[in-house]
């Protein structure tokens, strides 16, 4: 029975740790915890009253707050930390990783710092010891449908297809369901930047626009993640898939999405600070708005959206400034 090790007590990582618990492989499951007092619920009450209450976490699923512990003997390691947390938390594991180990991260962000995706940091990081094994998980799926067993379809994504083929056979079961890709630029770009034109959408929300808003802030999103995605070496095709078009249709329309919840709060006219001040969990688009602002330039990639999102977060811009900067560029093809 292989073990995998799950990095990050999250919403998403605690409903991911409840999946392998399903699939069609027989695992033991470890759930790396930071919150002391979350591990003693979870081992307790079986329960992350905090970021994911109302679900019976599955007794297959050990908590921990040792790194030791929850790596030793795992075949797989999935990182499901926020980005900003990456870096530091794959450094701390260094000690206890081994070349037999398989790296996945469900991260959907960037280094802030490097502007890197998370795999490239995974590879920088355990480097230092081994040259490791590494695919990225993504593609339209909230933690609390994932928990309640709802059919689920994301994207695993490894240069090394057949290790993604092998993620793919080790975590699908069957509410959970992935398809193999080689193409994790693609895919992780997908994953992060999707986050910042569902804060657009949300802004557009509570603004009080309706449909029309929404469609058309949805398609040319789409268009700048492809574009800057294709920039940094990945395929279109993604971009149309799960990890790209899937993905972002569900952050700017679902209800359980934190980041559109934030834009939404912008446009009533609340404060970035407040918003952020009032929230338990990290809604990822609020950072890695300034990481792919950053990284746009430097691939000198327009991305009008995610410039205008930029202008409102960090510079006082009012939402409806923004969009109607939008609405008035320069005409062209589409």
């Amino acid at each position: 029975m292989k073990k995998i090790a799950v990095i990050g007590a999250g919403s998403w990582g605690t409903a991911l740790a409840m999946a392998l618990t399903r699939s069609r492989a027989a695992h033991r499951v470890s759930l790396w915890v930071y919150e002391t007092d979350i591990c003693e619920s979870l081992r307790t009450r079986r329960v992350n009253e905090v970021f994911l209450p109302g679900f019976e976490v599955p007794k297959e699923v050990e908590a921990t707050n040792d790194f030791g512990e929850a790596l030793d003997g795992a075949g797989i390691v999935l990182g499901v930390m926020p980005s900003h947390h990456a870096r530091g938390l794959y450094t701390k594991m260094l000690p206890h990783v081994k070349p037999e180990m398989v790296f996945v991260s469900a991260t959907k962000g960037l280094d802030h710092a490097t502007l890197e995706r998370i795999t490239q940091v995974i590879e920088q990081v355990v480097s230092q010891k081994f040259k490791p094994r590494v695919a990225a998980l993504s593609g339209p799926s909230f933690a609390k449908e994932v928990a309640r067993g709802d059919p689920t379809a994301v994207v695993i994504a490894s240069k090394d297809l057949e290790l993604a083929r092998t993620v793919q056979e080790e975590f699908s079961g069957p509410t959970f369901r992935l398809y193999a890709n080689d193409d994790p630029a693609g895919v992780e770009l997908g994953g992060a930047v999707k986050n910042v034109i569902a804060i657009a959408a949300g802004v557009c929300d509570g603004l009080g626009f309706g449909f029309n808003t929404i469609a058309a802030l949805i398609t040319r999103g789409l268009a700048e993640m492809t574009r800057l995605a294709v920039a940094m070496g990945g395929q279109p095709r993604t971009l149309a898939g799960l990890a790209g078009m899937g993905d972002l249709v569900l952050t700017c329309t679902g209800g359980l999405s934190r980041n559109r919840t934030v834009g939404v709060e912008l446009g009533k006219g609340r404060k970035l600070e407040e918003i952020i001040g009032s929230m338990r969990m990290v809604a990822e688009g609020v950072g890695t708005t300034v990481a792919t602002v950053q990284l746009a330039k430097k691939m000198n990639v327009e991305m009008p959206i995610t410039e205008q999102m930029h202008a409102v977060l960090y510079e006082g811009r009012a939402p409806k400034e923004a969009i109607r900067e939008l609405m008035e560029r320069r005409l062209k093809h589409e």
